[in-house]
């Protein structure tokens, strides 16, 4: 009689890593079509220039969160740490919901400082939207591993989305704070 762990019933990891494929394509086109070729809803009424600060706000909410969650599963509190990683999930999640509402409405927003400190700007802009990429894709799969009870294998993703995640949620704030002036 084997002793193996059990896992719950559900879809197959094939099925998953299809939906998570689709998923995380489908929201990457559509980030890019909304900053590279939609430009806005011209003569709209609908004004979110809040949403950057907002945005902001829940990006530090999701850094604050993932530092709380390490903390949590370092302490064997794995309770806490699911609540912690649920949360900042959450967080994102509206992060990037605002993020596309904003983009929607009012395009791209461009940085209007020059020299040094738009080299600064575009290099960390590029670290933070390159890294972003694979934060919805890594996210669900950590999500999914746990789901499983297959710790091994959601302690191997998330050893390189912890960093990564918390770089871009950081970074997010920073982004918001240089493009400020320009909103």
């Amino acid at each position: 009689m084997s002793t193996a762990p059990s896992t719950p019933a559900g879809p197959s990891d094939r099925t998953f890593f299809i939906f998570n494929a689709v998923l995380s394509v489908s929201a990457l086109a559509l980030l890019t079509w909304l900053l590279l070729f939609h430009g806005g809803m011209q003569g709209t009424t609908v004004d979110l220039r809040f949403m950057p600060a907002v945005n902001a706000v829940l990006n530090g909410t999701a850094a604050t969160l993932l530092v709380a969650g390490w903390v949590a599963i370092k302490r064997q509190r794995a309770d806490l740490h699911r609540y912690f990683m649920v949360s900042a999930f959450a967080a994102s999640a509206l992060f990037l919901v605002g993020y596309l509402a904003y983009h929607a409405v009012h395009g791209d927003t461009k940085f209007g400082g020059t020299g040094a400190v738009k080299v600064a700007y575009l290099v960390l802009l590029a670290s933070h939207v390159l890294l972003s990429i694979s934060v919805v894709p890594l996210c669900l799969a950590a999500f999914w591993f746990a789901w499983k009870r297959e710790f091994p294998r959601h302690t191997k993703v998330t050893r390189w989305l912890h960093p990564i995640w918390l770089y871009v949620s950081v970074t997010g704030v920073v982004v918001f704070l240089m493009l400020r002036p320009y909103y």
